[in-house]
């Protein structure tokens, strides 16, 4: 009885022991042959390749990123300067029509023939550029800048002169033909040129 308990026993033992040695992991052994659960030279190297790999990605992501902020920030001071000149450009504008208001109410103005009256000027028409003439068909210039309404309607011109000079000229002294892009207006050339004397 005992025999048999003893073989059993054994026999557990050695059932034991080739389940243990097939679930247990292969040994790592260093220079002298002892066990070691250090990473050899060449797996080293290849987490710190991977590591490196993925520094230099994050690097690259945050590289790409500030430059996408500089770019958003320099376009945003640009709008924001742009804003300010159109606005500094409409209030020099409004301060000299105010100041000169009632001398120009006495400038003589020629009768819009009747296919001009109902011609208006909008932001949209591309006025820049434009040729300035006379009702005659006198050309007096060329349109540089508008300055609008804060509803968007434009309420006057920066027109220079052919001889150089610059002047503003309200919308209701101009009318455009769409059709050829001639902007003229109803004031006489000596008008004109006197208000184009006329500085702040």
């Amino acid at each position: 009885m005992k025999f048999h308990a003893l073989t059993a026993a054994a026999g557990g033992l050695a059932l034991f022991a080739c389940i243990g040695a097939a679930g247990a992991q292969p040994a790592r052994t260093d220079a002298n042959g002892m066990p070691t659960n250090q990473s050899t030279p060449a797996e080293q190297a290849e987490t710190a390749n991977l590591n490196n790999q993925v520094s230099a990605g994050n690097a690259a992501a945050d590289a790409t990123y500030q430059a996408q902020q500089q770019q958003y920030q320099n376009q945003l001071q640009r709008n924001q300067a742009q804003q300010q000149q159109y606005q500094d450009k409409n209030a020099r504008y409004n301060a000299l029509r105010a100041r000169y208001a009632a001398e120009r109410a006495a400038y003589n103005r020629a009768v819009w023939p009747e296919r001009y009256r109902t011609w208006v000027l909008v932001r949209e028409d591309n006025l820049i550029g434009n040729r300035v003439s006379l009702i005659s068909g006198s050309r007096v210039g060329t349109v540089r800048d508008a300055a609008t309404n804060p509803d968007g309607t434009v309420s006057g011109l920066l027109v220079e002169l052919d001889g150089g000079k610059v002047v503003w000229i309200d919308a209701n002294d101009v009318r455009r033909n769409r059709a050829d892009g001639v902007v003229m207006t109803n004031l006489s050339r000596a008008d004109i040129l006197r208000m184009a004397d006329q500085r702040l």
